[in-house]
Parts: structure tokens; sequence; C-alpha cells
């Protein structure tokens, strides 16, 4: 098996203003990066992680902190295994946010079924909701380095919407026909507003 080369930064900031700490931090988790302790982090060794912490590390600097950068591997498989499955239930919890989310777009979906409301305007903005969640998966996805165990979970919750949007789709279009072939006589060459 690969050894895994890591990526840890350590770092300390003043702590006033707490916007540069929080920003910082934001920035980090952004990458995906996993906390050991406050103030150390790690990622896995790539190109762009590379790139991106030494400008984090710079404005770290600049807001009058401390960071070091160094490129780590763990002390044996067990230390390396910990450290894989800490970013495993850090995208869990991001799947597991995910698929709530999931879960309460079909409960729309569903409530819309039950109070027969099939509008355009309502699909507009199930459809605005549903592209939503699919930007969200892949921003989990790309930070999923080592496969999150709900990422199949997450795929097929977000394919049950997908499903659940088309079905909407298709209820929304047939109550327009019906109610286009229910207009009253002598209207039928009026164009549709």
């Amino acid at each position: 098996m690969e050894t895994i080369h890591w990526l840890l930064l350590t770092y300390k900031v003043p702590p006033d203003p707490a916007a540069q700490r929080i920003a910082i931090w934001r920035r980090l988790k952004g990458l995906g990066a996993v906390y050991l302790q406050n103030g150390v982090c790690v990622l896995p060794k790539t190109d762009d992680h590379v790139r991106r912490l030494k400008m984090i590390e710079r404005d770290i600097s600049q807001a009058g902190g401390e960071g070091v950068i160094l490129e780590t591997v763990a002390l044996d498989k067990a230390q390396e295994d910990k450290v894989v499955a800490r970013f495993k239930a850090d995208r869990d919890d991001q799947y597991r946010e995910f698929i709530g989310k999931c879960e309460a777009f079909q409960a729309e979906i569903a409530k819309e079924f039950a109070i027969e409301k099939f509008s355009y305007a309502e699909l507009e903005e199930e459809d605005a909701d549903l592209t939503k969640l699919q930007g969200w998966i892949e921003k989990i996805r790309k930070l999923d380095f080592y496969g999150g165990t709900l990422a199949e979970e997450a795929a097929e919750s977000l394919r049950a919407c997908e499903q659940a949007l088309d079905g909407y789709a298709k209820r929304v279009f047939d109550a327009h026909v019906e109610n286009a072939d229910r207009s009253p006589p002598g209207n039928e060459d009026e164009t549709p507003q």
C-alpha cells in the first residue's frame, strides 16, 4: 500500500479581530482540511493544496500570526488510518446534512402533491432548489478525498429528489394541459399568457 503524504499546517493568529481567525478557519474547512487540534490541520498533499496553504500562511502572517507548513506521513498504518477516519467522518457529517436536506426537498414535493399545487412558479422554485442540491453534493465530493461511508446514500438521496421533481413536473404539465382542454369555447385562438 502506498504511503499517504499530507500537508500539515500549524498556525496561531491573534485573538482579535475574531473575523480574521474565522476567515482562516473557513478557508481551511472549505479546502477540506481536518483539524487535529486547535491551529493544527492536515490536507492530502496535492499541488493545489500546497499553493492554497501557502496563500493562507501568507494571510496568517499579514494578520500578525505565525504559520508553518510541513509535509508529513503517519508513523504507521494505524496512525494513518486514524487521520483518514477523521477525513471520512468530516465528509460523512456533510453527507448527513445533505441527506437531511434531500429528505426535506422530497417532503416539500409530497406536500405540493397533497395540496394539488401544480403551478409553473412552484416547479421553477423546486427546480432551483434541486440545482442547489446538485451543486452542494459536487462540493462535498470534491472534498471527499478518501470515500466517505455515506457517499452512496447521499447520491441515492439526490437521485430520489431528481425523480420526485420529474414526477412533479409531469403532473404540473398534465395539469396545465387539462386546464387548457377545459378553456371556454371561443378562446382557442388566444395565445396563452
